[in-house]
């Protein structure tokens, strides 16, 4: 049987200063966790460590994302990272600098019978 989305919880993440794109990604991701709760998986006896869980970036340069260093950032689970151009980037021309946003979609997927 195929593995149903059961959560699709949402983030953003900033880097201020410096265009840091994959300290935004990082941010933008644990938004996300921090607007879920797994207790539905208590209830439900399943082991969090099953759980398949997709994990969706957009940033304006997605080569400047270390996709490892997100996947290893979530707790549970089999996870999966996919780093697409989205986001925004603001310039700031007067200091040469610009601020980095990245948007986050987090998906967990478990087999239900």
């Amino acid at each position: 049987m195929a593995a149903k989305r059961v959560i699709l919880e949402l983030g953003s993440g900033n880097d201020l200063h410096g265009g840091d794109y994959t300290k935004a990604a990082l941010r933008a991701v644990q938004d996300a966790l921090h607007h879920s709760s797994l207790s539905m998986l208590r209830s439900l006896e399943i082991d969090p460590e099953t759980m398949q869980v997709e994990v969706t970036i957009g940033v304006q340069q997605p080569d400047r994302v270390d996709a490892e260093a997100v996947r290893r950032s979530l707790p549970h689970g089999v996870v999966t990272v996919k780093v697409v151009k989205g986001g925004l980037d603001v310039p700031d021309e007067d200091r040469g600098d610009h601020a980095v946003i990245a948007a986050a979609a987090v998906a967990v997927r478990l087999e239900l019978p």
